[in-house]
């Protein structure tokens, strides 16, 4: 046993078993209750016929073409825009900022929580909100407009919301993936032959880039195409979007809603592999399209206007999270703030002053779930990166698949299935069916995280401590571990990101009994009172800011004396 811990086919296989009945079996077993509550056979509601029945009533339901419609409209091009923009951001601006300064500038917009993005959005759109305060002197309004800027019909606030977030999502995801191909050459190369930087980014660098981003690319289009609590906040209410529609019908008092819920979680999950699907299809069609496009030869018109157009769309992208970040802060902070003030008249710290009340609770919750979820999803990145070392194994393409395969799942697709099972277990409504089910989130994350930086570590370090006696372990926990102190606390700082951004997996699996700062937000977004909404959302910022400011600061105390070893230094 110990031999084989030590060449790795052991840990190897620990760490697989761990993975497959962790997270593969629950996501199945998830799908299979889903499935089967889908089809008519629920027998705790005494359901017991296999039937078609739940789809038909699902799709008889008032607004359910519409949901659909809204769906795929937000989705797709939310993605589509997010996609381009990235691109034409890395192809303008890529030689022209340090990657060092492009990390710094896009980590507070990945930090931040999808919902509490969402909530500083609506205070920024509203009609009674900074856009509209700012636009009241020129425009004469003595009081709020009477625009529907935020829960529009249409979901142009609900794809704003998911660019704000997608946009800098894929900028590191393409920057990550540039560092991959000899990047200067190609420029180079392609400019010698009087092609324009725009060309030869379409012609040239796009067609290697887009196998490295391809999978976060269809993360981030599942994500679109399912997302629940950006689509509660700022999406439309009547119809919502289906996630909702279906989030609505698994929480309804009458239970028999389950079943058609259960046939929608299902159709959201063929929803989201349609959107797949066609993304194979586009890609299989432009390679064509640009295989004839080379062969042709034409040098192509200019396309630095568009780069510049995407560059400038970008940030007043990046413009918009920032001020709705800060926004979230002056309204926790806020005591009277007149029409049409850009700054309350007035503050106070009423808000944060009872923390018994609520907040405090949810504080305390969401801390637990962060670093315990955090500390399993790190340790079994770590085991499973160690192994492949020690075997001395490449990374197969499907082991790849399972790391993306709970981020490429629509999560109502398979939670509330899951919740079925722990309710047989025994588990749901407590700590430990929470902590499992957002690691079925936070582990990918962490994982992708610290799966380069781990790879790219000189081996001759550890090929030095072992011809000097060091064994395996000691191999990784004295020189390994602390070399790569900085990427695996990044890699933590992201964990805790995730989990404090988790909605529909605290919800389902907690069972309405564990109350985080997350699930409280999103509540209160639709109340009255913002400076309350700006406290949890505030604090649910607060709180993954926190923990990419110890990532970036701890190395940097620990390291003082080893510059290589500092962040941004060479490992």
């Amino acid at each position: 046993m110990t031999t084989a811990f030590a060449d790795g086919r052991g840990l190897r296989a620990a760490v697989l078993v761990t993975v497959a009945l962790g997270l593969v079996l629950p996501i199945a077993a998830g799908l299979w209750q889903t499935t089967r509550a889908g089809l008519g056979v629920l027998p705790a509601i005494g359901a017991t016929d296999l039937s078609l029945r739940p789809f038909v009533d699902l799709i008889a339901l008032p607004g359910f073409s519409s949901a659909l419609r809204l769906t795929l409209v937000t989705g797709l091009v939310a993605s589509a825009l997010s996609l381009v923009l990235a691109v034409g951001v890395c192809a303008a601006m890529h030689g022209r900022i340090s990657p060092r300064a492009s990390g710094r500038l896009l980590t507070p917009f990945l930090a931040a929580p999808h919902a509490a993005m969402a909530i500083g959005l609506v205070f920024l759109l509203s009609p009674s909100g900074w856009i509209a305060r700012a636009l009241a002197p020129l425009a004469g309004w003595d009081r709020p407009p009477l625009w529907a800027s935020v829960n529009d019909p249409a979901g142009f606030a609900l794809i704003l919301g998911l660019m704000v977030k997608e946009v800098p999502f894929l900028l590191l995801v393409i920057l990550s993936a540039l560092s991959q191909i000899p990047l200067r050459q190609h420029l180079a190369a392609g400019r010698s032959l009087g092609y324009g930087r725009g060309i030869v980014w379409i012609k040239v660098i796009m067609p290697q880039v887009w196998p490295l981003i391809r999978l976060p690319v269809m993360v981030v289009l599942a994500y679109s195409l399912s997302v629940v609590d950006m689509a509660l906040i700022l999406g439309p209410s009547h119809p919502p979007t289906l996630a909702v529609l279906l989030l609505r019908l698994f929480t309804a008092p009458d239970i028999a809603m389950l079943l058609p819920a259960s046939a929608g979680a299902l159709m959201q999950a063929l929803l989201v592999a349609a959107a797949f699907a066609l993304l194979w299809v586009l890609e299989r069609v432009g390679r064509a399209i640009g295989r004839w496009w080379v062969r042709r030869g034409g040098r192509g018109s200019s396309v630095e206007p568009g780069l510049w157009l995407a560059t400038g769309l970008a940030a007043l992208l990046f413009a918009a999270g920032a001020l709705a970040m800060l926004s979230l802060l002056i309204w926790s902070l806020a005591w009277r703030w007149s029409w049409p003030g850009m700054l309350p008249e007035s503050w106070s710290l009423r808000a944060w002053s009872t923390p018994g009340g609520g907040w405090a609770a949810a504080l305390g919750n969401t801390v637990i779930l962060a670093a315990v979820t955090t500390a399993v999803s790190l340790a079994l990145a770590i085991a499973w990166l160690e192994g492949e070392d020690r075997a001395r194994r490449a990374r197969s393409g499907w082991a790849e698949a399972l790391i993306y395969l709970p981020l490429l799942v629509p999560q109502i697709g398979f939670l509330f299935g899951l919740n079925v099972l722990f309710l047989r277990l025994g588990l749901s409504g407590g700590y430990l069916a929470v902590i499992w089910a957002q690691a079925l989130f936070v582990f990918p994350y962490v994982m992708i995280a610290l799966s380069d930086p781990w790879r790219a570590l000189d081996p001759r370090l550890a090929r030095a401590a072992g011809s000097l006696g060091a064994g395996p372990w000691r191999r990784l926990f004295t020189i390994k571990l602390p070399v790569l102190m900085t990427p695996i606390l990044t890699a933590a700082a992201i964990g805790i990101a995730v989990s404090v951004a988790q909605y529909l997996p605290t919800l389902f699996m907690g069972a309405g009994r564990i109350a985080t700062l997350t699930t409280e937000a999103v509540t209160l977004s639709s109340a009255s009172d913002r400076r309350v909404t700006g406290v949890y959302a505030t604090l649910q910022t607060v709180l993954p800011f926190a923990a990419y400011g110890a990532a970036f600061l701890i190395p940097a105390l620990v390291h003082r004396n080893r510059r290589a070893l500092l962040p941004g230094g060479a490992t």
